[in-house]
């Protein structure tokens, strides 16, 4: 079942003044106190314009890095509140905390139009044990809940489930633009569907490999778990990482006939700017030597099986390409997604951080804002967030 039945903003009961709870995954990278990233944020724009030109105001909340459940300053919301009022062109004060006495007179106390960000929600304990209490006292603040955060809602969190059981709720434009697109991968008309996953482990990608095999006329497999896949085919790894307790099941993989693996790759015994690099068969890893990237014989294999799909998921880098030595693959597979003439998704992550890397997000038709996210509804077809809108209170 592909859940696009979901409510819209349209749905909303909006009056002027409506206050409104806006859940946006506001994860941005931080570099000497500003956000060096604001991709997670202007993506939310469209959301947030709509609701000020119907004349709500807004309480949004998001969180940012692992503070454990307490304060941390290196982990305040103040830097994404400074990027927010340059993109707004308005003021978005920071409230002092996340729920309680010290912030609900500062939403209260908003005019229509107005904006007030939360304090770092992972402060709280509550948000990511999914404390019914804490739910309560967040949703306390508004009158209609608005899930944008989508690359959050494949976690059971308290602002991600709580909210929708009690206020009238809606996905935001951006949860839209992505449940409707990677639906497309779901019930995939366009032939061939070619995936193309990297990453380091194969048990982090074994369901949606499963997934991907039923829909998909072949999976391109590089990054580190890549080992793990030749390995089950009794070749030597070296110091490549593996994950010995998968082999088994790479190898099931393997016999589908539908995983293709790399035939060559590139290898160091450091992970160095400066790093000796060999290309050796993929098959004959010498000792002492890891395996860091896919080979300039299998780019090539890659390149050309992406510039045939009709349909191309790519997810995960081929090697370790923030390091200079090992970022040729990498940047092959994203030259091949870009000039891929099909529909092409980018699955979010490190591939997205590759794509905008190499300046060519503008030539893929969707660069997925969620990781962990986009897999996760590949594999499974829903998410806890969606189903939490689904299942909440209707206006």
């Amino acid at each position: 079942m592909v859940p696009l039945d979901l409510p819209r903003l349209e749905d909303l009961p909006l009056a002027r003044g409506t206050r409104v709870l806006v859940r946006i995954d506001l994860n941005v990278p931080l570099k000497d106190g500003k956000v060096a990233d604001d991709l997670r944020i202007t993506t939310a724009l469209p959301t947030l314009g709509w609701l000020r030109e119907h004349h709500a105001s807004m309480v949004i909340a998001g969180h940012l890095g692992r503070p454990k459940g307490k304060p941390d300053p290196q982990y305040s919301m103040a830097p994404v509140a400074g990027r927010l009022s340059e993109l707004l062109g308005t003021e978005v004060p920071l409230a002092p905390a996340v729920v309680g006495p010290k912030v609900e007179p500062f939403a209260a106390s908003l005019a229509p139009g107005q904006v007030l960000l939360l304090e770092n929600l992972r402060f709280e304990p509550g948000e990511t044990a999914d404390d019914p209490g804490f739910a309560t006292n967040l949703a306390a603040l508004a009158d209609c809940y608005v899930n944008e955060a989508f690359g959050a809602s494949h976690r059971s969190h308290a602002s991600i489930v709580g909210p929708p059981c009690v206020l009238p709720n809606a996905g935001g434009r951006l949860l839209f633009r992505e449940v409707t697109t990677l639906s497309r991968l779901l019930e995939p008309h366009e032939r061939p569907f070619v995936a193309v996953l990297g990453g380091a482990k194969v048990s982090d990608k074994l369901g949606v490999i499963d997934a991907l095999l039923q829909r998909c006329d072949s999976v391109l497999v590089g990054g580190a778990m890549m080992f793990t896949f030749l390995l089950a085919q009794g070749y030597d790894v070296g110091n490549s990482l593996v994950e010995p307790d998968m082999v088994e099941d790479c190898r099931g993989l393997l016999e589908t006939g539908c995983v293709r693996v790399p035939t060559d790759v590139v290898v160091a015994q450091a992970i160095v700017d400066d790093a000796e690099t060999r290309v050796v068969a993929a098959s004959a890893i010498p000792d002492g030597w890891k395996g860091l990237d896919i080979g300039p014989e299998t780019a090539h294999a890659f390149a050309s099986e992406i510039g045939g799909a009709a349909l191309l998921l790519w997810n995960g880098p081929m090697g370790v390409f923030e390091v200079a030595p090992f970022v040729a693959g990498t940047r092959r597979v994203a030259e091949a997604v870009a000039a891929c003439p099909g529909f092409t998704v980018v699955g979010g992550g490190d591939s997205a951080a590759a794509v905008r890397q190499f300046g060519l997000a503008d030539r893929v038709d969707h660069v997925s804002t969620g990781g962990g996210a986009s897999l996760e509804f590949i594999e499974h077809g829903d998410l806890p967030g969606l189903a939490a809108l689904r299942e909440g209170k209707k206006g």
